[in-house]
């Protein structure tokens, strides 16, 4: 049996050094020294040292929990991660767990429900994208779904026609068709299911004008009839007209361009 001849704090806040018979034996957080009472004279058994020991995993694991939701909101299953990989047994985690959730620290609800408004306002995440990383960090079926809800008709409708928008721009040189398609491609990446995204493709109101169209084509029509060079004659033509169509491009529109490119080659 030892007896604890001194106390001293360390630099951390809330961290202090107990000595036992003048020697350095331990160190305990604050909750720990109020638990068991530390103070000079008290006699340290052997079952007593084990009971602080587990006192202080526990005190530890718990810190470094609320360090870790101290940045941002977390999931039970981030904390649970963050926490194995420094090493804490299952039970201690386990227990710390339990602890925030009894102190309201952790609420997966909640942080459904954060996150969807969040990416609502910042982002132009869809529904089914943010399904996804919502399950990825642990949120259940039933408190994703929950909080999908939040996610109105309206501002699906609102975040989709933005993006879409966005969109049109991004691919404006392409040709209508593969304009249309890129758009409606890019909406269901993002998350946004096929109805949002023919309410959005209908809003957007994309007019095809054949003006517009022929100088699209003549400008990638250029492009290819440079990259089919190693080609002559028909097979030059028939390749060109394939990577054209496949542009989503008319097929009298390019013939009419390749037909002019056979003229000025002769």
């Amino acid at each position: 049996m030892s007896t604890i001849t001194k106390i001293t704090t360390q630099k951390r806040k809330g961290r202090y050094n107990i000595y036992l018979d003048e020697a350095y034996a331990f160190p305990v957080s604050e909750s720990v020294l109020i638990k068991f009472r530390l103070a000079k004279g008290l006699e340290i058994t052997p079952d007593l040292q084990a009971e602080i020991d587990t006192a202080e995993a526990h005190a530890q694991a718990y810190q470094m929990a609320l360090n870790y939701l101290s940045y941002q909101l977390r999931t039970e299953m981030e904390v649970r991660i963050h926490l194995k990989q420094h090493d804490i047994p299952v039970a201690v985690r386990q227990q710390v767990v339990q602890r925030l959730y009894e102190l309201n620290l952790l609420d997966d609800a909640s942080y459904a429900a954060s996150y969807v408004r969040t990416a609502m306002r910042t982002s132009d995440k869809g529904p089914q994208v943010i399904r996804t990383k919502l399950r990825e960090k642990g949120i259940t079926a039933e408190q994703i779904t929950n909080a999908l809800d939040l996610y109105t008709q309206q501002d699906l409708a609102t975040n989709g026609l933005k993006l879409a928008e966005k969109l049109a721009q991004r691919y404006r040189q392409q040709s209508f068709q593969q304009r249309q398609q890129k758009i409606r491609q890019g909406l269901r990446q993002k998350g946004f299911d096929a109805d949002v995204t023919n309410l959005v493709m209908s809003q957007l109101e994309l007019v095809k004008d054949d003006d517009t169209e022929w100088t699209k084509l003549i400008e990638q029509g250029e492009k290819v009839w440079r990259k089919t060079a190693r080609y002559s004659g028909y097979e030059r033509k028939q390749k060109a007209k394939q990577q054209l169509y496949r542009k989503g491009f008319a097929l009298d529109q390019i013939d009419h361009f390749l037909a002019e490119k056979e003229a000025a080659n002769d």
